[in-house]
């Protein structure tokens, strides 16, 4: 697969900003309407507390919270959606369903709340994949990750800060490293224009190399027989193409 492989669409910049404004949307009907959404986050080992595994992501607790996960969710996912086209909206499913288990399971019995279990969910992907795939533009967006995001890798930790929920976060990371495994990209390789760039190239074989020695002097080539200069030139991929067409005077002349 070659770099026409990423191609822009409006769902880049699309996709991004509606998930933030549905976000914005949920939380301007909890100031509106007075109504308590932390209920409906993930409460650990609790039958009840399954339902926050889709819902969770769509809460918060305020509006400093709120914006701290939004300027990273226009970014991550407009990378994800021009990178990784294909797998953009299963990796933004399984990891909400995925990660939200996961919380479910290892979190404290509290209420967990917030979109940052997913966007550490496109933190691991991102990062991960792009180093898996060895192709230099996604490795490169996977350096740009670690260098803005890098400081992200504490809050997966316990007792870094008691006020967030490392569980989901940790939660989010292994989501990402294992969609990040189980989702195959194409294998990126680069538009060959010159024979030199063949992995089997010779450059012993090729005319021009010849006219240099180890040392990286001019030489003349030896002189060829006959029949060797014949077959020489006949291989060459130079060709004319002729076409024979009438004046006037009904005279035809080639037109190169």
């Amino acid at each position: 697969m070659s770099d026409n492989h990423f191609k822009y669409s409006n769902s880049v910049i699309a996709l991004p900003l509606f998930f933030v404004w549905v976000l914005w949307f949920v939380y301007w009907l909890q100031i509106k309407y007075d109504f308590d959404f932390d209920e409906n986050g993930i409460l650990p080992r609790i039958f009840s507390g399954l339902q926050g595994i889709v819902f969770s992501p769509f809460i918060h607790a305020d509006i400093q919270h709120l914006y701290n996960n939004s300027i990273p969710l226009l970014i991550l996912l407009a990378a994800l959606r021009f990178f990784y086209a294909k797998q953009t909206y299963a990796v933004i499913g399984y990891g909400i369903l995925f990660s939200g288990f996961i919380t479910w399971i290892i979190g404290r019995e509290n209420y967990h709340i917030g979109a940052s279990g997913l966007i550490y969910v496109l933190v691991s992907f991102i990062f991960f994949k792009g180093i898996q795939t060895k192709y230099y533009r996604l490795v490169a967006l996977s350096l740009a990750v670690v260098v803005v995001y890098g400081g992200m890798i504490w809050y997966v930790f316990p007792k870094v800060d008691e006020n967030i929920s490392w569980e989901g976060h940790l939660a989010g990371f292994i989501t990402g490293f294992a969609l990040s495994l189980f989702y195959k990209t194409p294998e990126y390789k680069r538009i060959i224009k010159y024979d030199w760039e063949h992995p089997d190239f010779d450059p012993m074989r090729d005319k021009f190399m010849q006219r240099f020695d180890e040392n990286g002097n001019f030489v003349n080539l030896p002189k060829m027989e006959p029949e060797e200069e014949i077959q020489a030139y006949y291989s060459s991929n130079l060709s004319v193409d002729y076409t024979v067409v009438e004046n006037e005077k009904n005279e035809s002349k080639p037109e190169l």
